[in-house]
């Protein structure tokens, strides 16, 4: 028997995703805005945010998308309000690929609430109006080899990396 799943449906304006993690939402927000922890899961992009209302966003290519040719800045944007370590909004844009730049600033927020047990929740909320080609990416429309998971692909790694301390692969999400 052979079963088939649905594609992500991207006509939604706004994409949620949420996450179950053993760890502490200080754990989860750590992981989300410091560098040394987004460089080992998901993308493995160098994320860097300056975490004031009106700071910068920036996520730089790892040295696998720089061989492919890709530009420095893969995601840019800037922040809208930052609650640690409770809530994170930020402007966000694909930078690295002209039509979806084009496409202009999506809203992305990130919800950690703290559970019972040393269980955290991570709610990532991706309001993707007017940006339907951003909408299909960060859906994971494209599984593929080198073509990316979207925001499922990053949560899972972060939650694998966060409760084992390893990573779901040695890969730079290529």
């Amino acid at each position: 028997m052979t079963t088939k799943t649905a594609p992500p449906d991207t006509s939604l304006t706004t994409q949620i995703y949420r996450v179950f993690i053993r760890a502490t939402p200080q754990a989860i927000w750590d992981a989300i805005t410091k560098p040394e922890w987004t460089e080992r899961f998901g993308y493995r992009v160098r994320d860097e945010y300056d975490l004031r209302p009106g700071g910068k966003y920036r996520a730089y290519a790892n040295e696998g998308m720089l061989s492919m040719g890709m530009p420095e800045v893969t995601v840019d944007g800037e922040v809208i309000e930052s609650d640690p370590p409770s809530k994170l909004v930020v402007t966000w844009r694909m930078a690295m690929n002209p039509k979806l730049a084009a496409e202009g600033f999506t809203r992305l927020t990130y919800e950690i609430e703290e559970g019972r047990g040393g269980v955290s929740r991570l709610s990532v909320i991706h309001d993707l109006t007017g940006t339907p080609g951003h909408a299909a990416m960060v859906a994971g429309d494209k599984q593929g080899p080198g073509e990316g998971g979207g925001w499922t692909w990053i949560l899972s790694d972060l939650k694998t990396l966060l409760e084992s301390g390893q990573a779901m692969s040695n890969s730079q999400g290529w």
